[in-house]
């Protein structure tokens, strides 16, 4: 059974929303980022914080992709993004799907994903086991 886990834009946020081009635009810039790690450490520590190339297929054009492992043991992750309106209001969110053929070591790494794109967007993270986090700030 597939997991989900979201990402909600609040008033105290970075950003109100993200596209999927922007969201695939945070993913690179954390793959640059752990790049950039390893090059100070003369380690590949890129390949080992994002095992993964995006993938899009058609049929997710503009409201989904995917990211697909490398190597064991990792196997893909979904990313997509949307709304849903909450007490006449539209709240936009990003959902982190885990299919059904997904390992631990997905949900690991998801779950790192998922926290790094909720400090960087000051988001609301509901995590895959129900748990909340709050990076946005709070009065």
């Amino acid at each position: 059974m597939s997991q989900s886990a979201y990402l909600y834009f609040t008033e105290g946020s970075a950003v109100p929303s993200v596209t999927l081009e922007e969201l695939e635009g945070y993913l690179l810039r954390y793959r640059e980022q752990t790049s950039k790690t390893g090059q100070q450490l003369d380690w590949s520590y890129a390949d080992a914080a994002f095992p993964y190339t995006i993938e899009k297929k058609p049929e997710g054009e503009g409201v989904w992709f995917y990211l697909k492992a490398k190597d064991e043991p990792y196997k893909y992750i979904v990313f997509g993004v949307g709304a849903k309106s909450e007490d006449g209001a539209e709240k936009p969110y990003v959902q982190v799907v885990l299919p059904d053929g997904s390992t631990h070591a997905d949900k690991s790494k998801a779950n790192e994903l998922c926290k790094y794109l909720g400090r960087t967007l000051k988001t609301e993270l509901h995590l895959f086991n129900g748990r909340i986090m709050y990076f946005n700030p709070r009065k």
